[in-house]
């Protein structure tokens, strides 16, 4: 069968590849075509955009690069239409894929199936009306949504597990266990994706570990800082906000494709909120969820009163309870992030607690297996639909 897929991020690039993984071992003859990145292009088929070309968030980027949003939701149909899929799957991507959906529902071309369901349960909750209307199928990541979708919206949704559980315990299956060095305590940066957040984050995580990295206990092993960056973005564009810092530039290590060897060393972590802070969860690894944004007192109250969730972070989301801290807008300062970072190193009074936090959000999630079940299902659907 055919499958057009679209995916607008790394996260959603990797999670997609996964699933032609396992749609190829439930289909061996599946043809594939997609919006996505460097991991689906590893899988096979027909890259036929980069996300990189597409991928804007925020209201200024949005509109400052309008014109080739809108040139490749019309390629993209356009691309659908000539090449008659048996299927469309939509990766998480709400803002362009809910447009695909809509086309294609009322071009009659194929079933649309949604992986990774939009976040409607936090902002935008009217999309829920887009979803009845054109999608066929929606296969659900996190465990709580089933309960929202259901008993709120009265609509269906199936939990297939997370595909970061696969993607974190195959990792570790291929490298055993990796202990971090005696010699130093490291604290790994992930601050984010885009360039904007980067910026953002990346320069406030370093002035709030700067006097930890200076002035440490002789009797502790030295805080060592290594930061993981983002697929697409230069190297220089770190060291650049490195040089503006205070932090010498030997004391922070750049970890170019390979989070998670980083954060298997790791002793702790900070964190942009977003799928890092499940996979640093997963890795064991204490972390303070970090999200500086503009205007921050705004914004604050901006979250009271339109967000629908009281946390921002998977891990939080998940166990229903604050796990982990989240220092969000104007929260987000150096000294309340190095207060919280304090906490959870070695010795930190926070650490045990949410250690124990980690194995209960675990237990939410279940077994590893996400792509193998929403293959399976997909295939099965797709196999006896009428």
């Amino acid at each position: 069968m055919r499958y057009f897929l679209i995916a607008g991020e790394t996260s959603g690039d990797l999670h997609a590849a996964h699933l032609m993984q396992a749609l190829l071992r439930e289909d061996p003859q599946a043809e594939f075509r997609y919006y996505g990145g460097d991991s689906m292009q590893a899988v096979g088929g027909t890259l036929l955009c980069h996300y990189r070309h597409l991928a804007y968030m925020g209201f200024i980027p949005v509109m400052l690069h309008l014109r080739t949003i809108l040139r490749g939701i019309v390629n993209c149909k356009r691309q659908i239409a000539e090449w008659r899929p048996d299927v469309v799957i939509l990766v998480d991507y709400p803002g362009f894929n809910l447009k695909i959906a809509r086309y294609v529902r009322k071009q009659a071309l194929c079933p649309v199936y949604y992986y990774i369901s939009p976040k409607i349960w936090a902002w935008k909750e009217r999309r829920i009306r887009a979803l009845r209307r054109d999608v066929d199928r929606l296969y659900s990541i996190l465990p709580f949504e089933v309960a929202y979708f259901r008993e709120k919206h009265n609509y269906e949704v199936t939990y297939v597990g997370n595909p970061t559980v696969d993607e974190v315990a195959a990792y570790k299956k291929q490298h055993g266990a990796i202990s971090a060095s005696p010699a130093e305590t490291l604290v790994a940066l992930l601050p984010g994706s885009r360039r904007q957040e980067i910026a953002d984050n990346f320069s406030r995580m370093l002035c709030a570990v700067a006097p930890l990295v200076k002035k440490r206990d002789d009797r502790q092993p030295p805080i060592c800082v290594a930061v993981a960056v983002a697929p697409a973005i230069p190297v220089g564009f770190y060291h650049d906000i490195i040089a503006h810092s205070g932090v010498p530039a030997e004391c922070v290590r750049l970890v170019e494709n390979d989070t998670y060897g980083l954060l298997s060393r790791s002793a702790a972590a900070l964190v942009t909120s977003g799928t890092a802070t499940l996979e640093t969860a997963l890795f064991g690894v204490p972390q303070v969820v970090c999200y500086y944004t503009a205007c921050g007192r705004l914004v604050s109250l901006l979250r009271r009163l339109f967000l629908k969730v009281p946390y921002v972070s998977l891990v939080n989301l998940i166990c229903g309870r604050e796990i982990v801290p989240e220092l969000i807008a104007d929260g987000m300062t150096p000294d309340n992030v190095r207060r919280h970072l304090l906490q959870i190193l070695p010795g930190g009074n926070r650490r045990a607690a949410m250690l124990q936090g980690y194995d209960a959000m675990s237990e939410c999630l279940g077994a590893p297996g996400a792509p193998a079940c929403a293959a399976r299902l997909m295939v099965a659907a797709l196999r006896f639909r009428p």
